[in-house]
């Protein structure tokens, strides 16, 4: 592998398209066993760059605070209590610029690397509004100059808040700058908030269910602050392991290893051999990465925290607990998760080592308002209880459904031509993901980097059920080109992170009424998450023009006995409800 050069399968890229999908699959997911994404060396090299930008970014514009004593003096004010809130800020406009999840090659953005605000600034682009019929002045899938206008107003808040003097003083006895007053935050949680009823995607790019949050909590008094900091963390923690109590995350972790940026190399694919049943025959988790889903990753996300946060305190030995949960978020960086969702694992780190290590002596039983524990309760429980029984009604951020695998997620099925009418009649964030690849390298090329993004998603459980469909869906699939939703929604709509409510109906919708297909140029197959409390996921296949074909459910236990490809005359069993 070279430094700019990807790692693909040893295969004729001229003659890999005429090759039958299933063949095609087969060869893709392998090769994901021992090689991942087989992204090139300077694609991670960038992402640490990012990572320490990210860093030394929120650094020298958090120095600046008045009465800090700047960036030379960081190791005498990191501790005071304005600088967790103006790191909070400083996360939260780095992700709703387009700057940390969902950016770079590993999300399908080849170039430009982001979309963020070079989309969302711009009128007469696509937006997709939560609830266009129940909220009044929300219709409509095109992005207007208000829209556009509470985006500046949310960026150009949080650049005021951040720049924000201390306010009150004197708060604790380490620190004497103040907090910032809470006024300052309001624009950007108002902003926020009616933008997100505008347009879905940019609430969610922003992480609002835990930047935003912490926001409210700035109007509360400091020592609410540090025990409400600490709930949401331990909101996160445990909603993530809550979401992996399902047969999906082994599935995740196996193929997540294999992508890991530290196991690189032959010398490796020994242990990564190791994660299947099977490298070549039955590609489906051996019991290392069940072990390490459910013992490693489940159980101690669940204990380690609740221990740190209920009963470490400010005693010595809580430095363990951070030790190992400093491990754990570094884990999940050194996998590089193709979601990207690094700088908030590095965010993580650092609320680890000031929560709950230089603030070990405040703890969750020190807040006072009743009010806030209602709100907290409110986003950290209910809400997720409620995305975890109907995923179809709650994103998989807000239900804090993490990391697990259980994802709605969606194959957009394009007959020859389709895409080219797409580039020319809908107002993108970029080119199609194998438009991008295509200029990097070559057409044949993009081809067979875009069979390496559908293998990602086969690695999965709801991968394989999606490939299973395909033959419901279309007649020959030889006469269509199979892309992934995400790396669809990304040009589309200017951001995507796992959620296949962004590249669903709704921006089938918006994609039809810019560029009016007939009958068959179009399908998506769409699959919905898992409900936690029964063993089936529903899906639906979905024409352009026509609309619904068919929807129904399959059940977990079939999801399970497949392999990432359908095998020549298999056919996946489904229950139909409507349609065929």
């Amino acid at each position: 592998m070279g430094f700019i050069t990807p790692d693909l399968p040893d295969v004729d890229p001229e003659t890999w398209h005429d090759l039958p999908a299933s063949e095609r699959l087969q060869v893709v997911t392998r090769h994901w066993v021992e090689h991942g994404f087989g992204t090139p060396s300077a694609i991670y090299l960038l992402y640490v760059v990012k990572m320490a930008a990210y860093v030394a970014g929120a650094a020298a514009v958090v120095s600046l605070t008045p009465g800090l004593g700047g960036l030379g003096h960081i190791a005498a004010w990191w501790t005071q209590p304005i600088v967790y809130q103006k790191v909070v800020i400083f996360t939260l406009l780095f992700e709703v610029l387009g700057l940390g999840c969902g950016s770079g090659p590993l999300t399908a953005r080849f170039w430009p690397p982001i979309g963020g605000f070079l989309y969302w600034l711009r009128p007469k682009t696509i937006r997709l509004p939560p609830w266009p019929r129940e909220v009044p002045f929300t219709s409509g899938d095109t992005r207007t100059v208000l829209d556009v206008a509470l985006y500046a107003v949310v960026l150009g808040s949080a650049v005021w808040a951040l720049l924000a003097p201390g306010h009150g003083g004197s708060v604790t006895a380490t620190g004497d700058v103040g907090l910032i007053d809470p006024i300052r935050v309001v624009p950007t949680i108002v902003a926020l908030a009616l933008l997100g009823l505008r347009d879905k995607t940019i609430f969610l790019a922003a992480r609002g269910e835990h930047y935003w949050l912490k926001l409210v909590v700035f109007f509360f008094p400091f020592a609410d602050q540090i025990a409400a900091f600490k709930i949401v963390m331990l909101g996160l923690w445990w909603g993530a392991a809550t979401s992996k109590l399902n047969h999906h995350f082994p599935y995740v972790v196996a193929a997540m290893t294999s992508n890991n940026a530290l196991l690189r190399g032959r010398a490796f694919n020994w242990l990564k051999r190791r994660l299947y049943r099977d490298p070549v025959n039955d590609i489906r988790p051996s019991w290392i990465p069940k072990l390490m889903a459910h013992v490693g990753g489940t159980t101690a996300e669940f204990i380690v925290p609740a221990v740190l946060v209920f009963a470490a305190g400010n005693h010595p030995w809580r430095w363990a607990l951070i030790g190992f949960m400093v491990v754990f978020h570094l884990n999940i960086i050194s996998n590089l998760p193709m979601g990207v969702p690094l700088e908030w694992n590095v965010f993580f780190i650092f609320s680890l080592f000031y929560l709950f290590g230089h603030y070990g002596n405040m703890t969750i039983y020190d807040l006072n308002s009743p009010l806030l524990l209602a709100m907290l309760l409110a986003a950290l429980l209910v809400i997720p209880i409620v995305g975890n029984m109907f995923p179809q009604q709650i994103s998989f951020l807000p239900a804090l459904r993490y990391y697990a695998g259980n994802w709605a997620s969606s194959v957009w099925c394009f007959r020859a031509g389709i895409e080219d009418k797409i580039e020319a009649d809908v107002v993108k964030s970029s080119a199609l993901t194998a438009k991008q690849v295509a200029r990097l390298y070559d057409p044949a090329t993009a081809e067979i980097i875009s069979d390496k993004a559908r293998a990602f998603r086969s690695m999965h459980v709801h991968g394989r059920a999606l490939n299973g469909l395909v033959a419901r869906a279309l007649d020959n699939e030889a006469d269509y080109a199979l892309r992934e939703g995400e790396t669809v929604a990304g040009p589309l709509i200017g951001w995507n992170f796992g959620e296949g409510h962004l590249h669903n109906e709704q921006l089938l919708e918006a994609v039809q009424r810019r560029c009016q297909f007939d009958e068959g140029d179009l399908r998506v197959i769409i699959l919905e998450g898992q409900p936690i409390q029964t063993q089936k996921q529903w899906y639906r296949i979905v024409d352009a023009k026509t609309g619904l074909i068919e929807e129904g459910f399959i059940t977990i236990k079939d999801m399970l006995a497949r392999q990432p490809w359908p095998d020549p005359g298999d056919e996946l069993p489904v229950h139909p409800i409507t349609g065929r």
